[in-house]
């Protein structure tokens, strides 16, 4: 399913509050959904997005269907206050749900769906508001643009939009996503989000990186039958662990030990995974136990004990609390017993390409020996871009410019508050301006998984309800309006989220 953005003539201005979410990946989609669906909202919404589709992002744009979400159906709504909305959207949608729909029609509950049915479900939370007919059509605009900058002050805001225009709004929520690293200008690395393309199948492959994104560019290579050695590269060489069942284990939140040292919260852990094996669970137990705690776990640490813990503690975090679908693990697991798949330890230094046109890679090896390795293909998984100071936007450059805005102490993001207020130059929340999900990385740390954003954005929707009385428009001249796109749901036969 896809929702297409295409333009619409000019709306009169609407006495109803108006807000703006910058971004329509899934953090935007669930907080435009949490906005409109309040019982009795008179929100007006909309939706700016570069992209000619909404709901996918990065993490659900990918076409190949054995990328697989890493949680269960069962925590997968968009909705916490209805846990079952996004399996019965499977048992309705039976083509894209695949193996999630048993041959009765019922989904299963702890089943993993694909990342492009998940997008495909995402798009679908808008469709009451995007159908052009019925009471709520009209509260619900799409625009197909980039935001630039935002200005204004006192009662309303101004979102610039690269095409020239202006959108007035009461309140603008930055839903701008992850940022990718820029393609690699001399064609030598080639990025986690790109097609394999034309690819010698008995050619050796290298992957920076040996997290989810791995595991991704690993099955794809299975999947066309590729027959070469594949090399996954990163400092530990850790991989994902397996997901399994598993029952979380409770622990009081007087217990939790609020700002202590990552080595004290690092043994603490360890200590819940062991007292969890004792009562015959595992240390999955453990890790969905402290997930709850997480943020306030995270907001309670001195920025120096942040520091220590994402240099130690949160590679070995990161492999046990985002877990491999079972399905996944098994084809990991195969292809590192076959040899085909091999995990090395070391630090890529570079590469080149040689005179033959192939590729040779440097890596830097623990001990600090370094070797060369050949291959016909190397493959960044890295990850994300955190410092928006290396890599801003220029609406996230000119908010800091500005000091609508800025980097929080950590250089992981903007700075925010516990109520997703963005923090200004001066050290102020603003009433107006707020960032959700991966933007708000700094605040929460963990905030890219949907169960964390479908919660921050229902709150986020009561606090800007509250914070937006109806009040009187203003007139605005020909370049200025409160939507001037709208967005119309264009759903082809399959569940792929593609414009």
């Amino acid at each position: 399913m896809t929702q297409a953005l295409r333009a619409s003539p000019l709306r009169p201005a609407s006495p109803a509050p108006h807000v703006v979410i910058i971004g329509g990946g899934a953090s935007g989609v669930l907080m435009a959904a949490h906005l409109l669906s309040r019982p009795g909202a008179r929100l007006r919404v909309t939706l700016v997005e570069g992209r000619n589709m909404l709901g996918c992002g990065i993490a659900y744009s990918t076409d190949d269907p054995q990328h697989l979400l890493n949680t269960r159906v069962q925590n997968m709504s968009a909705f916490p206050d209805d846990p079952d909305h996004f399996r019965r959207w499977l048992e309705s949608h039976r083509t894209a749900a695949g193996d999630a729909v048993d041959g009765d029609g019922a989904a299963t509950a702890a089943s993993f769906v694909s990342r492009p049915t998940y997008g495909a479900y995402l798009a679908s939370l808008l469709a009451p508001w995007l159908s052009g007919a019925g009471a709520g059509a009209s509260r619900l605009s799409c625009i197909r643009q980039t935001c630039l900058r935002i200005g204004g002050g006192g009662a309303l805001l101004t979102v610039h939009l690269d095409n020239g225009r202006r959108l007035l709004a009461d309140q603008v929520v930055l839903a701008t996503g992850h940022v990718l690293p820029e393609p690699d200008p001399a064609g030598i690395l080639s990025g986690a989000w790109q097609p394999l393309g034309d690819l010698d199948p008995d050619g050796r492959v290298i992957i920076i990186g040996t997290g989810l994104s791995m595991v991704d560019q690993v099955l794809s290579l299975m999947n066309r039958n590729h027959r070469g050695e594949i090399l996954a590269l990163s400092r530990r060489g850790l991989i994902p662990r397996r997901h399994a069942a598993a029952i979380p284990l409770p622990i009081a939140a007087e217990d939790v030990p609020l700002g202590a040292r990552a080595s004290v919260l690092f043994r603490w852990a360890r200590g819940l995974a062991r007292q969890a094996a004792r009562d015959g669970g595992g240390w999955r137990d453990a890790v969905d136990g402290i997930r709850p705690h997480v943020r306030r776990l995270w907001a309670s640490l001195p920025l120096a004990e942040r520091a220590r813990f994402l240099r130690h503690a949160a590679p070995w975090w990161d492999i046990h609390r985002h877990r491999m679908p079972p399905q996944s693990a098994d084809r990991i697991a195969d292809a590192l017993a076959s040899g085909q798949l091999r995990l090395i330890r070391g630090r890529f230094a570079g590469a080149d390409r040689g005179p033959d046109g192939g590729l040779v890679a440097r890596i830097a090896q623990p001990g600090g020996a370094a070797r060369e390795i050949r291959a016909c293909r190397i493959i960044d998984c890295r990850g994300i871009l955190r410092d928006p100071r290396q890599h801003a936007s220029p609406l996230v450059a000119d908010l800091i410019a500005s000091g609508r805005a800025r980097i929080d102490p950590m250089g992981i993001g903007l700075d925010v508050s516990p109520d997703c207020a963005v923090i200004d130059a001066a050290g102020i929340p603003s009433t107006r301006l707020h960032a959700i999900g991966p933007a708000s990385r700094a605040a929460f740390w963990e905030i890219t998984a949907i169960p964390d954003i479908r919660e921050q954005t229902t709150a986020l929707a009561r606090r800007i309800e509250a914070l937006t009385p109806v009040t009187p428009r203003p007139g605005y001249g020909a370049d200025t309006d409160w939507a001037m796109a709208t967005c119309r749901a264009s759903v082809p036969s399959g569940p792929e989220c593609r414009s």
